[in-house]
């Protein structure tokens, strides 16, 4: 063989093999993220003419594609719209899906590179193809108590299963009816979906994850864990306790709620501060720790970050470079914090379980179309926040609140209860956000629970945490204890 032609050989080769290689990078390796794309039309359109997966609540289907004489072949259906939306989303004809729709599409389409043989039987044997299963991790009971106490309400209530991080609950208020964004009418479906992005209420946003609102005194709960953990305070480190109290380098004052001073005394515990929620002792002891101090301890929990569920969720945030006023308020939850109430259930939770925080998961396993398992969840450690120590710590602290405290109303007869009420005020004249967040039982938690209040209460600003969220809280946690 000449030069010539060995040289034109090895190219020819060289490019035959990185042809080969690209096509097995995009066939195994990015298959699921190009399906799950939202621009790739051509899987969505094939989608239909497949018999989607269902989506499973206690074995039971909540979301499935029911057969329909028509050019599509099936038609996806939802068997409580409004109640189950945070969670399935909904996948609308010629449009993204969104929810579990969108973020388990592979696996519900049959398009998964865990369902790979599964299609190449299919070619083989001639069967229609059908995609797999999700069943979730939502107990049907949280759900609907959920769902009944938050009423006509606008907010959401999470409950999580501290030990596991598995979400037993997610409702969000007001809600929509996903059968409406389903029908194999293109007309009708952009009608709906537009009157739903013109309402005010904002029903498509899912307020569990994806709703970022001032944590206000639920969020001292991270404040005194900066503070225990840092070793240079106890739950008897005393303040000033004045009723009144001038932010540094600025002529705002801070005043405890119902204004006078933080109970007797001319000094005030952080143990007292929190079972009372007294905001000016926390602003004292945020300007102690530092804006640094207070910013390490809310990322620990997972402000400033990104995660999914695989849902995905909103980033928290903790700001950066605060001064010493913004310092004060940020110790009480106000300035520029932004929660979901996702979050702030990952906070109790991770109390509740000793310190270690667990990731927060939606998903249970996935089921192939013969019922096998595909792929099983298990409980996922994400970090140790704070030692086991500080935890029960601040567990007793949070059942104090509750017991005779702040947050007397969710106090349930027989079961011990740790918690903690907020009261975030937004811009001037609106409604304040009203927040509970706690798990039960206190010495054994099987269930945490955070409840976010976005219009207060419909009370104006006269509602608080303790008024309307606590009992919201009260009436999930008797009714997943008593199931």
């Amino acid at each position: 063989m000449n030069r010539e032609l060995k040289r034109v050989s090895i190219v020819v080769l060289l490019m035959f093999l990185a042809l080969l290689g690209s096509t097995a990078v995009i066939q195994v390796f990015q298959a699921d993220s190009l399906s799950a794309d939202a621009r790739n039309t051509r899987t969505l359109y094939d989608s239909y003419a497949v018999e989607r997966g269902a989506i499973l609540v206690a074995g039971e289907p909540i979301a499935q594609s029911m057969p329909v004489d028509d050019d599509y072949k099936f038609q996806r259906t939802y068997s409580n719209g409004p109640l189950y939306a945070p969670v399935t989303g909904f996948i609308p004809l010629n449009g993204a899906p969104t929810g579990l729709e969108h973020a388990m599409n592979a696996e519900l389409s049959g398009t998964s590179n865990a369902q790979f043989f599964e299609k190449v039987n299919g070619l083989i044997t001639g069967k229609n193809p059908k995609g797999a299963s999700v069943e979730v991790t939502i107990d049907p009971v949280a759900q609907q108590a959920a769902w009944d106490a938050l009423g006509n309400l606008t907010g959401s209530v999470v409950v999580t299963e501290p030990k596991t991080g598995r979400i037993l609950a997610m409702v969000s208020k007001p809600s929509y009816d996903t059968n409406l964004l389903t029908v194999h009418d293109n007309q009708q479906v952009a009608d709906t979906y537009q009157s739903l992005l013109n309402d005010d209420s904002d029903p498509l946003i899912n307020r569990g994850i994806n709703a970022l609102n001032p944590p206000g005194s639920v969020f001292k709960l991270v404040v005194v864990t900066a503070a225990l953990e840092s070793g240079k305070f106890t739950p008897e480190s005393a303040f000033p306790n004045p009723g009144t109290f001038q932010l540094p380098g600025s002529s705002a004052v801070v005043i405890n709620s119902g204004g006078g001073t933080c109970g007797g005394g001319d000094t005030v515990t952080i143990a007292t501060a929190l079972r009372l929620s007294c905001n000016i002792p926390m602003a004292e002891l945020g300007l102690q720790l530092g804006d640094k101090a207070i910013r390490d301890t809310a990322e620990k929990f997972g402000f400033n970050s990104d995660y999914t569920v695989p849902l995905d969720v909103s980033q928290s945030v903790y700001p950066t470079d605060l001064d010493d006023a913004q310092t004060a308020l940020s110790a009480f939850g106000q300035t520029d914090v932004r929660a979901t109430n996702l979050q702030m259930a990952m906070v109790s939770g991770t109390i509740a379980n000793g310190g270690m925080e667990m990731a927060p998961n939606l998903v249970e396993k996935v089921i192939a179309p013969d019922l096998s398992p595909l792929q099983v969840f298990e409980p996922k450690t994400m970090k140790r926040v704070m030692s086991a120590e500080t935890a029960a710590t601040i567990t007793q602290m949070m059942v104090n609140g509750v017991q005779d405290g702040a947050a007397s109303n969710a106090r349930i007869d027989g079961v011990k209860v740790a918690g903690k009420t907020g009261t975030a005020e937004n811009a001037e004249d609106e409604p304040y956000t009203l927040w509970f967040t706690g798990f039960a039982p206190a010495e054994d938690p099987k269930y945490a629970i955070t409840v976010l209040v976005e219009d207060g209460g419909g009370l104006g600003q006269t509602g608080y945490g303790n008024l309307v969220a606590a009992p919201i809280a009260k009436q999930v946690l008797e009714a997943v204890l008593n199931k």
